[in-house]
């Protein structure tokens, strides 16, 4: 087997160092005073970050914040990976009158654009007495098309009906056959799906913004407030953003061998 050349190495290298400069940059910022903006540029870091990370500790409720984002973040991720699963695995491989119906219409409600729902969905978290409440937040992204969509296709191949239906004819229930058969091969693309998810609930700003109230954010509504006033302090929203990013990192870092096994999988069987 032919190894890669320095020209494929020095590309991917391009392509990490360009990916991890905007984080650096965030750090860079934040590790200086407003003056770095308009100063002589640097790429060496200043001895500022831990005074302005005080900073956005005193500005905003940032410990509540955190454990709000995580609260939400893992609660959503855990729902969605294990029912999207449950769902792809009913719709890749049992046989019921009106699959197919049922499939597209999940597909297609992706493309309904998330803004056009705010109004109606609002109304119906006041009306069950949520608004200002996690479960506002929680409860509408318990299940998403595009989890059931990308479980449905991972495991359309990755577990054949012939194992199916040998666990089957040894007793197995459908309870069953989706635990041990069908969850363990469908474990890269959970991860994958996991991180997607992860990321997007722990991004998400709009909803959040609308659903809660101030005295109950989640971190991105407020990292919002470090620039709400009319003189902006770029060194202080960056050391909030940086202290928000960390937490990404942890995940993909701990799911990353998942996400290349499923990467490496899918190309193989591709």
């Amino acid at each position: 087997m032919k190894r890669p050349s320095f020209v494929v190495y020095g590309v991917l290298a391009a392509f990490v160092l360009g990916s991890a400069f905007p984080f650096y940059w965030s750090y860079l910022v934040a590790s200086r005073d407003n003056s770095v903006l308009t100063g002589d540029f640097t790429l060496i870091p200043g001895g500022n970050f831990f005074a302005n990370a005080a900073r956005v500790f005193d500005t905003i409720p940032f410990w509540k914040a955190l454990g709000n984002s995580f609260i939400v973040s893992g609660t959503v991720t855990l729902s969605v990976v294990l029912l999207s699963a449950l769902a792809g695995f009913a719709f890749a491989k049992l046989r019921f009158r009106g699959r197919g119906v049922l499939f597209l219409f999940v597909v297609a409600t992706l493309a309904v654009p998330t803004q056009l729902g705010i109004i109606p969905l609002y109304m119906a978290m006041a009306e069950f007495g949520w608004a200002g409440e996690l479960e506002a937040v929680i409860v509408p992204n318990l299940v998403t098309a595009f989890g059931v969509f990308w479980m449905r296709q991972y495991l359309v191949d990755a577990v054949p009906d012939e194992l199916v239906e040998a666990a089957r004819m040894d007793g197995c229930s459908l309870w069953r056959v989706f635990w041990h058969v069908a969850l363990p091969a469908a474990r890269p693309a959970a991860a994958m799906l996991g991180v997607f998810t992860f990321m997007q609930s722990w991004n998400d700003f709009l909803w959040p913004l609308v659903v809660l109230n101030a005295d109950n954010p989640t971190l991105q509504v407020a990292l919002e407030k470090l620039q709400s006033g009319y003189y902006v302090d770029y060194s202080l929203v960056l050391a909030g953003t940086t202290l928000a990013t960390v937490p990404v990192l942890v995940v993909f870092l701990v799911l990353g061998r998942q996400i290349v096994a499923g990467v490496m999988q899918g190309a193989v069987k591709g």
